[in-house]
C-alpha cells in the first residue's frame, strides 16, 4: 500500500482511537515499523498528527479540535462513559450538563430519568432532552459559540450561581497529569470554575484521549471533583493522587471496576 493511501487511513484510527502505535499500524498495513514511523513523520510534519514515544496522537496546542471530529473520536468509549456516569444519577435530581460531546452522551442516556432539572450551557444537550417528558430544561444564557452550540462566558456563569445544584457533570479537553482539567477557552472555563462551587457533586467525564492532549487553559483539579468516569485506568501517578483526594474513579465497560475509592 503507498504512503497517499495509508495516511488517510491513519488519521481516521487517529480520530477513532485518540492515539495510534507505529507496532500496531505496522501489524494492520503489513508493512515495516521504519514505513509507518516514516508515515507519521509525514504526517505531524503536515500538522495532521503529534508524534509521540511509540508513535502518534492526534495534535494539540493552543486550539481545539473540529467539534465534529471530536464527536467521532472515541465514540464507543463516550457511550460507555455516558452509561456509567447517567447510572450513578438518581431520579429526582438537579443536574448541569457542560458543554462537550461526552455529556451529550450522558445525556441521552438520562431518556428514562423522572422528575429532572436539567440546567445546561450545551444547546445540543437541551435538543437531545427535549423528548423526556419528564425533565424540566433550563437552558443557562451567554453568548452562543457557533461552533458547538455552547453558551459561555459571564452572563452564563452569573445564571449559574442562582442554582445549587444535585451534580455537575463536567468535560475538559485535556487531563494533565498533575490532575489539572484543562481547556482552550476561557470563557468557557469561567462556567467551569463557577460550578464547581455551586454544586454538591461533581463529575467529570473524559475519555482517554484526554490523557495525551495539552490545553492552554486551567479548568480547576480533580481533586475538587468527587467521581471521574473514563474508559481506561489513569496514568499511574494520577490515579495514586485520587486515592489521597478522595477521588472516586470508574472505568466505564469494566463492571463493577473502581480504580481507586
Amino acid at each position: 500500500m503507498s504512503q497517499s493511501f495509508r495516511q488517510p487511513d491513519i488519521l481516521e484510527i487517529a480520530r477513532a482511537e485518540g492515539k495510534v502505535t507505529v507496532e500496531d499500524l505496522a501489524e494492520r498495513f503489513d508493512v515495516t515499523v521504519q514505513t509507518i514511523r516514516r508515515d507519521l513523520t509525514e504526517l505531524a510534519n503536515a500538522g495532521k498528527l503529534e508524534r509521540v514515544h511509540g508513535g502518534a496522537i492526534l495534535p494539540s496546542g493552543v486550539s481545539n479540535i473540529l467539534y465534529e471530529e471530536r464527536r467521532r473520536l472515541n465514540e464507543p468509549a463516550k457511550a460507555a462513559i455516558g452509561r456509567a456516569c447517567a447510572a450513578a444519577i438518581p431520579h429526582n435530581a438537579s443536574v448541569f450538563l457542560d458543554i462537550g460531546t461526552t455529556t451529550e452522551a450522558v445525556a441521552r442516556e438520562l431518556m428514562d430519568h423522572r422528575n429532572l432539572m436539567v440546567v445546561t450551557n450545551n444547546m445540543n444537550v437541551a435538543q437531545i432532552l427535549l423528548t423526556n417528558k419528564d425533565c424540566e430544561i433550563v437552558v443557562a444564557g451567554g453568548a452562543l459559540r457557533r461552533s458547538d452550540n455552547g453558551l459561555v462566558g459571564n452572563l452564563t456563569a452569573r445564571t449559574i450561581e442562582n442554582f445549587k445544584f444535585d451534580y455537575a457533570i463536567l468535560g475538559c479537553s485535556a487531563l494533565d497529569e498533575d490532575g489539572d482539567m484543562l481547556d482552550f477557552d476561557i470563557q468557557e472555563v469561567v462556567v467551569g470554575q463557577t460550578l464547581l462551587n455551586r454544586s454538591r457533586e461533581v463529575f467529570l467525564v473524559a475519555d482517554h484521549s484526554k490523557f495525551q492532549r495539552s490545553a492552554p487553559v486551567r479548568l480547576g483539579s480533580i481533586r475538587d471533583v468527587d467521581q471521574v468516569f473514563t474508559d481506561r485506568p489513569l496514568p499511574a501517578p494520577l490515579a495514586e493522587n485520587c486515592i489521597g483526594w478522595g477521588t472516586r474513579v470508574q472505568v466505564a465497560g469494566m463492571p463493577g471496576k473502581r480504580q481507586s475509592t
